[in-house]
């Protein structure tokens, strides 16, 4: 019979193995070394310029110029959801007699839209996500402000802030990453405030200590920065959160038919180095999952089928802020965790009637 210090080591052990089968994106642990060397090498520029089927260029954007590894790696906010999480999440289908366009390009399809394109200026990105994880984040508040437009005709800008301080654990862990689908849930729950109610910035820079990697997540305070602008009345709601099929056609036929979705994907080294073309991995090890914003497709001129994303790495990173990655090969898992949600019209009741009809589920 065991004794009781063996039962208690195994199951320390089995708990160990359980939460580490969680770990959906695999990486090898990094060195103290590596972590502080520069995440930018020429080693990795040459390898991927001088391969004949690479597809893509590859520089030294200005973007990460300065960076380590271990500051690289900080920007990687994406958490793998556990398999449970996403059990109750509907998975979305789109019929197959769809007819879809050889390429297609959101900030085209609805040019009325400015926010499908906005990509953030060099000193707003530089302190937002220079010190936070919050990249999980900013993929779901920014597809749901285009779908916003997409869908109702207004133009509004949702505040990254409020999901990153208010949804708290169930999101994940703010500045160190989070989950994206638990955003699409936050914002069909919770809704979400406007970027005029709770920004992240202000005149000077920076306004909250979550932009420095010493200090913590930023707080819920769930006042609009404007003595006359209510919370509540502020937010904006989802009807749904759901999955779309990894299917290349079900993803095409979402953003085609509802607009811009939210994609989570592996990182390597060798990205960072992105400058154009139709990106694949080549070199260099996992830095992390992140989440960005897909807004189209189409194929190159050497006959390589892309997505085309929006990255908010600020314009000194990549092509002018955007990149494509080969589609329908699941290249770096781009396929597997595609997310969104349709946007709510009971907010923009409230806003035309001027009642305050719909409260905060969360006060």
């Amino acid at each position: 019979m065991a004794s009781p210090s063996h039962l208690l080591f195994a199951t320390i052990f089995l708990l160990f193995a359980a939460i580490s089968t969680q770990e959906v994106i695999a990486s090898k642990p990094v060195s103290k070394l590596k972590l502080n060397s520069k995440i930018l090498q020429d080693s990795i520029i040459k390898k991927v310029n001088e391969n004949p089927k690479a597809g893509w260029e590859a520089t030294r954007n200005p973007r990460f110029s300065n960076y380590t590894v271990g500051e690289f790696k900080y920007l990687l906010g994406v958490k793998p959801t556990p398999k449970k999480e996403l059990m109750g999440v509907p998975v979305v289908t789109h019929a197959k007699s769809l007819k879809l366009p050889s390429s297609f390009d959101a900030r085209t399809a609805w040019p009325q839209c400015s926010s499908i394109g906005r990509i953030l200026g060099n000193f707003v990105v530089l302190c937002l996500c220079g010190h936070c994880g919050s990249c999980w984040a900013f993929g779901a508040v920014e597809s749901l402000s285009d779908r916003f437009c997409i869908h109702f005709g207004t133009n509004i800008s949702l505040s990254v802030n409020d999901l990153l301080a208010c949804c708290g654990f169930l999101c994940g862990d703010g500045c160190d990453g989070g989950y994206p689908i638990n955003a699409w849930q936050y914002f069909k729950r919770h809704g979400v405030v406007t970027e005029e109610c709770d920004p992240y910035f202000d005149d000077i820079g920076c306004s909250h200590p979550g932009c420095e990697p010493a200090y913590p997540t930023p707080k819920c305070v769930k006042k609009c920065v404007k003595g006359n602008q209510l919370w509540t009345d502020s937010k904006h709601f989802s009807v749904s959160a759901y999955r779309i099929n990894s299917d290349p056609h079900d993803i095409m036929a979402e953003v085609y038919t509802n607009g811009p979705v939210e994609v989570a994907f592996t990182v390597y080294e060798d990205f960072a180095h992105y400058k154009s073309g139709v990106y694949k991995h080549i070199t260099g090890d996992i830095m992390g999952g992140h989440a960005v914003k897909l807004i189209g497709w189409g194929t190159g001129a050497d006959g390589a089928d892309y997505w085309l994303l929006a990255n908010q790495w600020n314009k000194g990173w990549g092509d002018d802020g955007y990149f494509k990655i080969r589609r329908a090969t699941n290249e770096c898992g781009i396929e597997e965790d595609v997310v969104a949600g349709l946007p709510s019209t009971k907010n923009l009741v409230r806003e035309v009637a001027g009642i305050d009809s719909v409260k905060d589920a969360s006060l």
